[in-house]
């Protein structure tokens, strides 16, 4: 059988410039000051992100690992073939290898992992690579602009399979997670299917530990988007005077994250040209993780443009994994 390959990424969608004016946008809201979560994930993030899924108390990555090792013939089944694959946010894919082993039980496999870090995707490669028939490309690019790119290369005949795993819809707002859905239907053709990975709703203390754990590695992941402003950024924050603050909106039904100003400071972000304040107490919001109820989850692909042909549970951790097919 032929080796694996992974071909060259393409260059990084998003530039120092952007990473900028992405920063000072959300440092300058009134009122709530925010980041964007993606920009958790540099290199060092990744890796932090990493240990957070060995920890105890963030039982989500192990759930999904359970479900797709114990579930995913039975997905694969659903979707009739030939199939290509495409993975917004792959990480390091150790989740996907379950449903790419299913898949190549029957096809060789063409797996395409869309990510803006190149750090995950050089480990999704390493995770990957050797598995006998299934050929990686990825492509460093935001989910969109990578999916675009990736539907380009269809043959005719084949479906395109999307996986969105790991709950990442749960980091956008509910209507903003609508339209995403609505956005990845547009570059689907009809019967192209989707599995959409959601976390749950569970008790409000459990989810406190998951995103606040005792070893502080949550916290550490948090900041490091501080520091990264500071690496790529010649910012100049103070880590020390953060504190990593997680809280549960019951109105949302949604986790979030914020880094709390331990005093009153001034902030220069010097190549983005920059200077703002924080007040004692005042926080940055940096990620949200939404919890949904089944029935809403399929409610949410029926109004995006599709329907669900099957959902899949995790009670030890409550997960689910939809099948969604483009209509």
């Amino acid at each position: 059988m032929a080796t694996p390959r992974m071909a060259a990424a393409a260059p990084a969608l998003r530039t120092l410039n952007e990473f900028a004016a992405d920063v000072v946008v959300g440092l300058s809201h009134p009122g709530q000051k925010e980041l964007p979560s993606k920009y958790l994930y540099d290199t060092v993030g990744s890796g932090l992100f990493d240990v957070i899924c060995t920890l105890p108390e963030y039982g989500l990555s192990r759930a999904g690992m359970r479900m797709l090792e114990r579930y995913s013939g039975e997905i694969i089944d659903q979707v009739p073939g030939p199939v290509m694959v495409a993975e917004l946010g792959s990480g390091s894919g150790q989740q996907t290898r379950w449903v790419l082993e299913a898949l190549a039980r029957r096809q060789r496999v063409n797996y395409y992992p869309i990510d803006i870090s190149r750090s995950a995707l050089f480990r999704c490669q390493q995770e990957l690579g050797q598995m006998d028939m299934v050929s990686i490309v990825g492509f460093e690019r935001a989910y969109l602009d990578g999916l675009q790119e990736v539907a380009t290369r269809r043959s005719g005949g084949e479906r395109l399979l999307v996986l969105f795993l790991g709950s990442t819809i749960g980091n956008f707002d509910r209507f903003a997670g609508d339209q995403f859905l609505r956005e990845v239907r547009t570059i689907l053709q009809k019967d192209d299917a989707l599995l959409l990975t959601t976390d749950l709703e569970k008790p409000i203390p459990t989810l406190i530990f998951a995103y606040d754990d005792p070893a502080g590695v949550t916290a550490a992941f948090n900041k490091n988007l501080l520091a990264r402003i500071n690496r790529e950024l010649d910012g100049d924050f103070d880590l020390g005077h953060f504190k990593h603050v997680v809280c549960y909106d019951e109105s949302e039904r949604r986790i979030e994250m914020h880094l709390q100003s331990t005093i009153w400071q001034r902030v220069t972000i010097r190549k983005a040209g920059f200077r703002f304040y924080m007040r004692e107490g005042e926080t940055i919001w940096t990620e949200s993780s939404h919890k949904y109820n089944p029935a809403e989850v399929a409610e949410m692909g029926e109004r995006a443009g599709y329907k669900c042909a099957g959902q899949w549970f995790d009670h030890e951790w409550p997960l689910a994994q939809n099948l969604f097919f483009a209509v």
